[in-house]
């Protein structure tokens, strides 16, 4: 079984949102990593995230040709162009959204500083992903998903409030870049669930297009990489090894399957107040190892948050109006719909969860 099979296949929707939780802690990692090169490789951050991608990219490769086996080595980079070929725009738009969310977080940090950054940034997304889901995928968001949310925004302001800050030189700029960080991170979260809620092919799809998604990424982000300076500075090339090895596994080619796995089954709106567990992650780090600390303000808004990822987290069945595929808990029987739309493309599918190779 390949490792976007055994990512989709039994997916319930509570395992959904730990798969996000986790992938979104792995992301709260990241940031450490990147200080690290920015202090002892003199890398700025728009190498930093080049190389992630780039990283990112060739490690994802390298655990799908390891999933299917010598064997189907050749035949599975056969797929991986039909699925360049067939899925173009997707693949695009994944790779320009996951360039400009990440980028565009590091200029916000830059010109507006931290505070303002992780506010705007992490605030308006979940905003931005509720709203979209409602307009373009006809997702119903109940009054616990409504609570959940403000609770999580909520949340986030006290913790960055609660956390030592500076202003930066450019602090409009710095918002403008925030938001469109916040847009690119909504495009992709409802892109995935997009292809995710329709059929267990359309979660496969996601996953499998995942490293040419970073390989665009890692394109659009050379020229400001080159721009910029993109190797180290001379003597602190081994500092740079480490670092970026770490963010090109951990928070890119291990939390970004799971993240795409976990919206699956988990509507768009609930992944991203999920996804607020990456400045817990954040936090915590700075506490435990770079020796900062919260008030009790942070401390409020950490409760606040872990409160709203908790409740969601055991909530029961999502509420997905339209008639949508969105299972607690894959069934042997899909509607009638998506039973048509698998058996259309069968090459598209993989083993189901009671296969095992």
């Amino acid at each position: 079984m390949s490792a976007s099979a055994a990512a989709t296949a039994g997916v319930s929707a509570r395992s959904g949102v730990i798969y996000i939780a986790c992938a979104a802690t792995a992301w709260g990692t990241g940031g450490a990593a990147a200080a690290l090169l920015y202090r002892d490789a003199g890398l700025g951050p728009a190498a930093v995230s080049c190389w992630r991608f780039l990283t990112g990219t060739l490690l994802l490769l390298l655990f799908r040709a390891l999933g299917r086996g010598r064997a189907a080595t050749r035949a599975g980079d056969a797929s991986l162009w039909r699925t360049l070929r067939s899925h173009r725009r997707q693949i695009l738009t994944t790779g320009c959204g996951l360039a400009v969310y990440q980028t565009a977080y590091f200029a916000s940090v830059e010109q507006a500083g931290l505070t303002v950054a992780t506010v705007v940034t992490l605030g308006s997304g979940p905003v931005l992903v509720a709203a979209g889901a409602r307009l373009l995928l006809a997702e119903r968001i109940g009054a616990g998903a409504l609570a959940a949310l403000a609770a999580g925004v909520l949340g986030l302001v006290l913790l960055a409030s609660g956390a030592d800050s500076a202003v930066g030189p450019e602090p409009v700029l710095g918002l403008g870049y925030a938001l469109l960080s916040a847009t690119g991170y909504a495009g992709i979260t409802l892109l995935g669930r997009a292809q995710g809620s329709r059929t267990s092919s359309g979660a496969a799809r996601t996953l499998e297009s995942l490293p040419l998604g970073f390989a665009v990424g890692t394109l659009c982000l050379l020229p400001l990489a080159l721009a910029e300076g993109p190797l180290p500075a001379a003597g602190r090339e081994l500092d740079a090894v480490m670092p970026v090895l770490y963010l090109g596994l951990v928070p890119t080619a291990l939390a970004f399957p799971l993240f795409f796995a976990g919206l699956r089954t988990v509507p768009a709106a609930t992944a991203s107040v999920v996804a607020l567990v990456e400045p817990l992650a954040a936090a915590a780090i700075g506490v435990t190892l770079l020796g900062e600390r919260l008030t009790p303000l942070g401390v409020t808004g950490t409760v606040l948050m872990l409160s709203a990822v908790l409740c969601l987290a055991t909530a029961g069945r999502p509420d997905v109006s339209g008639g949508r595929y969105a299972p607690h808990e894959r069934t042997a029987h899909p509607p009638p719909d998506v039973a048509l739309e698998e058996a259309a493309a069968p090459h598209l599918m993989r083993k189901e969860p009671h296969e095992h190779s």
